[in-house]
């Protein structure tokens, strides 16, 4: 099962139909738990908290740490994912699949939005963690959901 992390900076307005695409993933068994990471409006975050049962963190570092599962799913709340991109995932982690990086849609210059699949302990070690030091930490090899 995955732990699966939004880090929530320019979120916008993104994060609800964000977590509401993770529920079907914990239907299937797939997600363990989800964390928020980084903060928000209360408010909104309360009710989030409270529909979908996410987790609350400070920031990436903190939720990293909090997280149960020994695989992660780190996503930045903004990024707009493909259709079929759940089905891509879960198909992923059922046949084994590896350490992936995950790209969304838009982005300028080229620069796509990305979220990523990394084991818990080499995304722990990590000093000051983001997304970028993550992508980092997955090497060439990686896999490409997109």
């Amino acid at each position: 099962m995955l732990s699966v992390i939004v880090e929530t900076a320019d979120a916008g307005d993104r994060l609800p139909a964000l977590l509401s695409a993770l529920t079907s993933l914990a239907v299937e068994g797939l997600v363990r738990e989800v964390l928020i990471a980084g903060g928000g409006p209360p408010e909104l975050l309360a009710v989030l908290r409270e529909e979908t049962g996410a987790e609350l963190a400070d920031d990436l570092a903190t939720a990293l740490a909090a997280a149960r599962s020994d695989r992660l799913l780190v996503i930045p709340a903004k990024i707009r994912l493909k259709p079929g991109w759940l089905e891509l995932l879960a198909k992923h982690l059922r046949s084994g699949g590896g350490d992936a990086l995950l790209i969304g849609e838009g982005g300028f210059f080229g620069e796509k939005p990305f979220g990523v699949l990394i084991g818990r302990a080499p995304a722990v070690a990590l000093t000051h963690p983001d997304l970028k030091r993550l992508r980092g930490q997955l090497g060439r090899g990686a896999a490409r959901l997109a």
